[in-house]
């Protein structure tokens, strides 16, 4: 048999030669021989074929003209190979080969002229011919012959000698013009053509033969064929039975190898089924290929096995045989531009039904987004589908929501099927889905009628207050919010201004959170009035005491109206802020608020209210009897700074050792320490006296210290003051035309500069002409400034006289 890249031409054991299109079906049969076909050679155009038979014969022949050789020899031929390029005049050539190889070539008489080529190596067993070159199989190996040289150019010795080579027949293959490919035996060899240098010449042919590649294979060769770099291999398999321990045929094996150096890599392996392949032998096997297309054709007695290189294609459809669907679909996604069988989105569709046949629901949902797409009709589609096995909950999570948007009634079918089983799934989707997905109305009676079977379910009621956002309706929000004091309810009023919507729910507010209640009010007062909230919250005290107390700590004056109420409420609610508050508020009536801390007895909230209403006496007093308290009462005689009542602390406290301790620790620096030690008894009994004595020595010293110090600063500073006045004092003054006498007011300089003048400027900078001044006394030489003196400045004694 024999490919062209149009037809096949397949010759029968019976001398007949069918061709046939690549699909297999006959196109056309020729009758050569009554005994078996042995070889069909065709050109390259697929215009002429040699053919060649077991009883001699030989022929050549147009297919499409009536040009035709017949020649019989008297002994079997056994190959045949037309020129490549037969069709044209002047390649007229095929060669034949049975014991020898002869080359027939048509000469100018259109006479067949017959030349030897080679002869007294056995039969001749396969011949190839590419290009100008034909290489040829005998018993002893493999030449190749330079058609242009006309000269033998190597010589490929057999490796294996003892394999029969009518059994075991050798394989050749052209790559391209300049590669043969060679496999006998076990053995793989692939020669490469290439020119000699001229240097290297002399009586050498101007080829040679390299062999680039040199390996054996584990099982013997009946056929082999290039693919890219790789190589085909029709391999004929012996093995060994484990029950007989006899060999046996096994089925034969088609091999991708990947050439090595030295050896080779095995890519794939295929086992073949023939019929009859327990009887056939490695002779029996044929292997040939159609470069154009890379498909391979093994021939055995019975059948034609065509075999292709493996697309993407190919490979999704195993995959997908074998239920890998997830790798079908990234082959897929991979090759979506060279795959043409197969569809991205029949694959994902085939893969979601896969999933959801294995029950892997959560999966096959997910896989949707990604699959699905865009497509709405895909998506409800398998929405339906997912409802139909109750399994509407997996999907829900991963339906579309922007771009593509399903038909509202597909959102709605989905609600309603988690509002019958799972309150929190169907809450969990209505704050994830925005509200234009689905009708809103619909959904919130819905969940209104659920209501009613549960009225007190607060998930229920949080996803109500949120359907009733979605439809603008936010008062009705807003009572549900602070019913389930949800803490969305602020952000609530602030998103949509519901400022009007709370004035009479205040109280329940604060009840749920007084800081950020307050806070929103304060913020808010010019929508909601102090004085709204203040009357909102009057049964309601202590509340009304956080929203005045956090007014009065952001602004003093704006809640003064207020303030004699805050004092109840500091005292009923707050006492530690009422001290602060007295002393900060200006607008508090301090007769109230007095009357209010006597009756609750609050002592130090009476003492300063006292000392502000000007009692110091009796805040002294109460300090001393009620709180018993030297400490303090000294301290607030300090910030009286009072003589009186620095008495009456003495008085006071004389007749009580502790706070004449206190007394003689801290009087020193406010009042004469004396005063208070000559009003001591004798013989009393003073705790730490000593130490207090040293005390008030040791204050003593300090502030003679003190002042020594300041005087030394003073002195200094002074003494450098005057220095200073001196140095700026002795600086020239300037005096031109624009200043005047102070006495007369007259230029001070004469506008005749001939004429002589005498003119006097005093420390101060007045000037005056020398006959302007007073003549001084006998009693006082010196003369002063008469302005500064008059205004009581200190006078100014004259620096400068200006005489001409």
């Amino acid at each position: 048999m024999t490919v062209h890249e149009k037809f096949l031409a397949l010759g029968t054991h019976y001398g007949k030669v069918y061709l046939l299109d690549v699909q297999g079906n006959i196109t056309q049969k020729v009758d050569i021989s009554p005994v078996k076909i042995n070889q069909i050679s065709l050109d390259e155009s697929g215009e002429h074929m040699g053919i060649c038979s077991e009883d001699g014969k030989v022929q050549v022949f147009g297919l499409y003209s009536g040009e035709e050789f017949h020649e019989t020899f008297d002994c079997p031929i056994k190959i045949v190979a037309v020129h490549p390029q037969f069709v044209r005049s002047h390649c007229k050539q095929f060669v034949t080969g049975g014991k020898k190889l002869l080359l027939y070539e048509k000469t100018w008489m259109n006479r067949w002229k017959p030349s030897v080529l080679h002869e007294g190596e056995g039969n001749i067993r396969n011949v190839k011919w590419r290009g100008h070159l034909i290489a040829w199989a005998n018993n002893m190996g493999v030449k190749i012959l330079d058609m242009i040289s006309k000269q033998r150019i190597t010589n490929v010795p057999r490796d294996d000698i003892s394999l029969r080579p009518d059994m075991y027949p050798c394989s050749l293959c052209w790559k391209d013009n300049l590669t043969l490919i060679i496999g006998w035996g076990t053995s793989v060899k692939i020669c490469s053509v290439k020119e000699r240098h001229a240097s290297e010449m002399r009586d050498l042919p101007s080829r040679y033969v390299e062999i680039i590649f040199q390996f054996d294979t584990e099982f013997y060769i009946s056929g082999l064929a290039p693919l890219c770099d790789q190589l085909v291999v029709l391999s004929y398999v012996k093995e060994v039975s484990e029950k007989t321990e006899m060999e046996y045929c096994a089925r034969p094996r088609l091999d991708i190898i990947q050439p090595l150096p030295e050896s080779c890599e095995e890519i794939s392996s295929d086992a073949l089924t023939v019929r009859g392949f327990q009887e056939n032998e490695c002779r029996d096997y044929h292997l040939e290929h159609s470069e154009g297309e890379s498909l391979f054709y093994i021939i055995s007695p019975r059948d034609i096995v065509v075999a292709k290189e493996r697309d993407q294609d190919d490979h999704i459809d195993w995959l997908l045989e074998k239920k890998k669907y997830e790798e079908a679909l990234m082959a897929a996604e991979i090759s979506q531009k060279t795959i043409k069988k197969h569809r991205i989105l029949d694959i994902g569709l085939a893969y979601i039904n896969h999933l959801v046949e294995k029950g892997e629901y959560d999966l096959a949902a997910r896989k949707c987004q990604k699959i699905l797409g865009k497509n709405t009709e895909l998506w409800e589609f398998e929405v339906y589908k997912f409802k139909e096995i109750g399994q509407l909950k997996a999907i829900s999570r991963y339906l579309p929501r922007r771009d593509p948007i399903l038909k509202p009634l597909i959102y709605e079918m989905v609600l309603h099927e988690f509002l019958e089983s799972d309150y929190e799934g169907f809450a969990m989707l209505i704050k994830e889905w925005p509200g234009d997905l689905y009708n809103n109305a619909i959904i919130v009676q819905v969940v209104v009628d659920h209501l009613k079977k549960d009225p007190q379910n607060r998930t229920l009621l949080r996803t109500l207050a949120e359907l009733y956002t979605y439809d603008q309706r936010y008062g009705k929000a807003l009572e549900i919010y602070l019913t389930l004091r949800h803490k969305d309810v602020f952000q609530l009023i602030h998103k949509h201004n519901l400022f009007s919507s709370i004035r009479d729910k205040i109280v329940l507010l604060m009840d749920f959170d007084s800081e950020k209640a307050v806070d929103m009010l304060l913020d808010n007062e010019d929508k909601i009035s102090i004085d709204r909230v203040v009357e909102e919250l009057e049964n309601r005290p202590e509340l009304q005491h956080v929203y005045l107390h956090k007014l009065f700590k952001r602004d003093h004056h704006k809640g003064q109206r207020y303030h004699e109420k805050q004092i109840s409420l500091y005292a009923e609610y707050d006492r530690p802020n009422l001290l602060p508050f007295l002393r900060d508020s200006t607008h508090c009536p301090l007769e109230k608020a007095l009357e209010i801390c006597q009756q609750r007895n609050f002592v130090e909230e009476t003492v300063y209210l006292l000392s502000r209403m000007g009692n110091s006496r009796s805040a002294l007093k109460m300090i001393m009897e009620e709180l018993y308290d030297v400490d303090k009462a000294i301290e607030f005689a300090k910030e009286q700074d009072d003589g009186e009542l620095w008495e009456d602390l003495i008085l006071y406290s004389i007749d009580k050792p502790p706070f004449i301790t206190g007394l003689l620790n801290n009087i020193g620096t406010h009042v004469d320490p004396i005063l208070l030690i000559h009003r001591i008894k004798e013989g009393m009994e003073i705790p730490n006296l000593r130490d207090s004595l040293v005390k008030i020595l040791q204050d003593y010293n300090l502030q003679i210290l003190l002042r020594e110090g300041c005087k030394k600063i003073l002195v200094a500073d002074s003494l450098s003051l005057l220095k200073k006045m001196h140095r700026t004092q002795m600086k020239g003054v300037r005096v031109d035309e624009e200043n005047i006498c102070e006495s007369c007011l007259s230029p001070i300089l004469p506008s005749d500069a001939s004429k002589s003048f005498s003119v006097t400027v005093f420390h101060c900078r007045h000037m005056f002409h020398k006959e302007c001044l007073p003549v001084p006394s006998t009693m006082s030489p010196l003369q002063f400034c008469n302005i500064c003196s008059a205004k009581h400045r200190g006078p100014g004694s004259a620096i400068l006289e200006m005489k001409k």
